[in-house]
């Protein structure tokens, strides 16, 4: 089979995990578990007013945003794990969503984003 054949056999999509800043590490680990590794790791804060951060129960604005490239077969597990294990957890506040990554350049990045090798599997 010639590498100009070769489709792309999951469609990949980009998972944001935002999530208290002292947690990072927790989420990390977790989405190694599933496989996961591609991730990066940027901290923000939130710009909600101290009153709206006061209601909705935060006493903390300072957060981390997770991206991660995950096959899509694998994203609804990862979701379901979030919102069972982390979410419920005493002060487990955060938030996940996910795009599309509709095309990928190239056979060895793909590999790396993807986790799959495409000899082993042949």
């Amino acid at each position: 089979m010639s590498e100009n054949n070769i489709k792309a056999p999951k469609k990949l999509k980009i998972l944001f995990t935002i999530v208290e800043r002292v947690k990072v590490d927790f989420y990390l680990q977790s989405l190694e578990g599933f496989g996961v590794n591609c991730q990066t790791v940027t901290y923000a804060r939130g710009t909600a007013p101290s009153d709206a951060l006061k209601f909705m129960g935060f006493t903390d604005n300072s957060k981390a945003v997770i991206l991660s490239v995950v096959p899509e077969d694998k994203i609804k597990e990862i979701l379901i794990a979030y919102e069972d294990r982390y979410f419920k957890i005493k002060n487990g506040k955060g938030m996940a969503f996910t795009i599309p990554l509709d095309s990928v350049i190239g056979l060895q990045v793909y590999q790396l984003l993807s986790g799959i090798n495409f000899k082993e599997e042949m």
